[in-house]
């Protein structure tokens, strides 16, 4: 019930709207109602009325019928329409605040978070298990009052034609109610067994066609097969589960529904025989029984919907209730002006508590305008210690400061806009190459865009592209190569004009062409900004004002390229190591 009453706060806003189309659907369903009755009246009174004459019965007949032609042809249309309309209107809108509301919620989960999660997962839980919850607006909060609704006003029409029959013909009730109870209390269950299993077969599915290219430069598309066959087939267990148990109680509760009527046409016969009843209100009673028992059935599958709706319900709020890792303070304030120093103050650093420290008893000080290149081995800290600054993470000991204010005590997407990255993988979107620049600035005109794209070395081949700053880049920039990329990358970077810079490994696995343009583009973008560089090639970072050489999440050693050659520890063999025997055999750029 939890998760029903947090979805209602969602319905709030549209009650009013959701009153008017249970106003509207009830005139709806109530016109069908007069249908016996019309049905009773030409029998009794007009078909079998031996004091009308044939004239009289043709006039009586045509009177009745221009009614019934009146309310069926002319009214029932428009209020059947705003009905559907008003029901699909509401349940979109609230479908449309639902996923707004998950979108912001996953913009501020933190990349802990997706570094356990598989994407596919989280998408099946804002595309399927949101779609899933329409049911409870649609068939909870309408349709079963009308389909109520229309069983009360049938009810009480059926007992001002024969209180007996009546009475038989609700005789199966109770039956009817405890079977739907007994059945349906376990649906809930198979129902969020099977949208798991299906939101782990999406989770594996997106997982395996982003890394289509592995499967077929591996030749493992029956591995792959394989694989999905597993998950696939966990899926369709689970599905026969829900679906066996489903089909046992449409059996039950549709046979009781079917041996209702077969009472009253029983009994009714038997009183029609006797004179007790006319056959008009036997006909009638007939008719009734199917607009009692037809809105039984549809509670029935209503019953079966709002299962599976109640079940994404849990699944939607369960991920809504994902707690973040980064939280602003309560007195936390907007990061405004940026000066330009960064400094470490005894930092150490775990993902969770079970694991082992990633860093340890980081101190660094980095005054403005200083580019610090981090080096080492995989493995090492470099790439979380950078991370700690825009805070994707928060350091579990120690403080992170920039201009001497602990970066915790600041908001986080203010100390995020005055940060930029150039990462080793950085993600394009499928939209055009001038969207993707413009990411660094959404209010950017063109011509500040052309600026930045020059800035980065990308004008040149941008222009050469099909069409030019408007050409399509595809998903994640498949149409680029990786020094494309890069520069569009960069020059986003230089569009957003951050005071603080982080380049984490982003001239590794380019050819020679394009890391000296790349490199020369993030020389450029480094100038008077504090520049964080994480690097494995030390023949890109040998200019840097100062290098810090990490191991195993310690600094071991801190210097400039010629003092740390000087100390023939370990930065002079790790520079043995790639052949670089002086710093003028270097590709040095400056």
């Amino acid at each position: 019930m939890y998760s029903i009453k947090r979805y209602l706060e969602f319905v709030k806003p549209y009650k009013w709207k959701i009153a008017l189309t249970i106003l509207i659907g009830i005139i709806k369903f109530s016109i069908p109602l007069l249908m016996p009755l019309i049905i009773k009246y030409v029998i009794d009174d007009i078909i079998d009325n031996d004091n009308l004459s044939q004239a009289e019965q043709i006039s009586e007949l045509f009177w009745i019928m221009g009614i019934a032609f009146f309310l069926f042809l002319i009214l029932r249309p428009p209020v059947e329409y705003y009905r559907q309309y008003l029901a699909q209107w509401t349940s979109s809108k609230i479908l449309f605040d639902l996923r707004d509301s998950l979108f912001d919620h996953i913009q501020k989960l933190s990349l802990k978070f997706y570094s356990k999660t598989k994407t596919g997962e989280i998408i099946s839980r804002v595309i399927h298990d949101v779609e899933q919850t329409k049911t409870f607006v649609v068939t909870g909060l309408m349709n079963i009052w009308l389909d109520m609704f229309t069983i009360l006003i049938a009810v009480g029409i059926m007992l001002t034609l024969d209180p007996m029959l009546t009475l038989i013909s609700l005789l199966l009730f109770p039956l009817y109610g405890f079977s739907v109870k007994f059945f349906y209390s376990r649906l809930r269950k198979l129902t969020r067994d099977r949208s798991q299993a299906l939101a782990e077969v999406q989770g594996h599915l997106h997982e395996r066609v982003q890394g289509m290219p592995v499967i077929r430069g591996f030749a493992l598309e029956e591995h792959a097969q394989d694989e999905f066959s597993t998950h696939n087939g966990k899926y369709l267990d689970r599905a026969i589960r829900f679906t066996n148990w489903n089909a046992k109680s449409y059996a039950v509760t549709h046979t009781i529904t079917d041996i209702a009527p077969l009472l009253v046409i029983a009994f009714g016969g038997y009183l029609v025989i006797g004179g007790d009843v006319t056959v008009g209100t036997m006909v009638a009673f007939t008719g009734y029984m199917d607009r009692v028992y037809g809105p039984l059935r549809r509670l029935v599958n209503a019953s079966t919907q709002l299962t599976q709706s109640h079940a994404s319900m849990d699944r939607v709020f369960e991920f809504m209730d994902e707690k973040y890792d980064i939280v602003d303070s309560p007195n936390a304030k907007p990061l405004e002006r940026v000066h330009g120093d960064v400094s470490f103050e005894n930092v150490s650093f775990k993902y969770d508590d079970e694991e082992e420290w990633v860093l340890r008893n980081i101190n660094l000080t980095i005054p403005k305008g200083e580019t610090v290149a981090l080096v080492g081995m995989s493995g090492g800290g470099k790439s979380t210690l950078v991370s700690l600054i825009p805070r994707f993470y928060d350091a579990s000991e120690g403080k992170v400061k920039i201009d001497g204010q602990d970066i915790r005590d600041v908001q986080a997407r203010s100390l995020r806009d005055k940060t930029g990255m150039v990462l080793q993988d950085n993600i394009l979107f499928s939209d055009s190459v001038a969207m993707n620049i413009r990411m660094g600035n959404p209010d950017a005109t063109d011509e500040e865009v052309i600026e930045a794209a020059k800035a980065a070395n990308a004008h040149e081949f941008i222009s050469n592209l099909p069409y030019g700053y408007d050409t399509l880049v595809g998903e994640r920039g498949v149409k680029l190569s990786g020094g494309q990329k890069q520069r569009v990358a960069i020059a986003r970077v230089f569009l957003k004009n951050p005071p603080l810079l982080i380049l984490d490994e982003a001239t590794s696995a380019l050819d020679l062409e394009s890391e000296h343009l790349i490199q020369e583009a993030m020389n450029k973008l480094a100038y008077n900004r504090t520049t964080f560089v994480v690097a494995h090639r030390l023949s890109t970072i040998t200019h840097a004002d100062r290098i810090v050489l990490m191991t195993d999440g310690r600094v071991e050693e801190e210097g400039t390229h010629e003092e740390l050659l000087k100390k023939r520890g370990s930065y002079h063999r790790l520079f043995q190591v790639q052949e670089l025997d002086t710093p003028d055999e270097s590709k040095v750029m400056r």
